[in-house]
């Protein structure tokens, strides 16, 4: 299992919904924050040897809740990434959200991210460099609902 990156992101009013829990959709806000901070984290995430006019899409994103959670003034989300398989072009991101103090994931998810040439228009060959800095974090995928092992 190789490293893992962990973020803490402040919950917000406008996370909650009617019903005082934290709504599905700002859940997956909140991975997708986490996930750009694993990329970027101040020019020394894993992404930060990408060159001038490459840029990573999101494809595709997978999504499992797996335990409601109640919102509380001031209380952080915790999220923990790592990378679940890596391509050519792509690679998978595993996401496991938690509130503090809780020893299971609230929320677990996997991102397909492409890196994309914007001169080219089209997918980008991980380099060496690339493929070594997110080679670092490989680890298992997620066990999401419905996957065959």
């Amino acid at each position: 299992m190789g490293e893992r990156s962990t973020t803490e992101i402040q919950a917000r009013m406008r996370d909650i919904n009617a019903g005082g829990h934290v709504d599905n959709v700002e859940a997956i806000r909140v991975i997708d924050e986490a996930r750009l901070r694993f990329f970027l984290r101040s020019e020394g995430g894993v992404l930060r040897r990408l060159p001038a006019g490459v840029t990573n899409l999101v494809a595709s994103q997978r999504v499992d809740f797996r335990a409601e959670m109640r919102f509380a003034d001031f209380q952080n989300f915790q999220v923990t990434q790592w990378i679940g398989h890596l391509g050519n072009s792509s690679f998978t991101v595993q996401s496991e959200l938690r509130l503090p103090g809780s020893p299971d994931a609230a929320v677990v998810a996997e991102s397909v991210v492409v890196l994309f040439s914007t001169s080219a228009g089209s997918s980008w060959q991980l380099s060496p460099e690339v493929r070594a800095d997110l080679t670092a974090y490989l680890g298992d995928p997620v066990a999401l609902r419905g996957r065959s092992s």
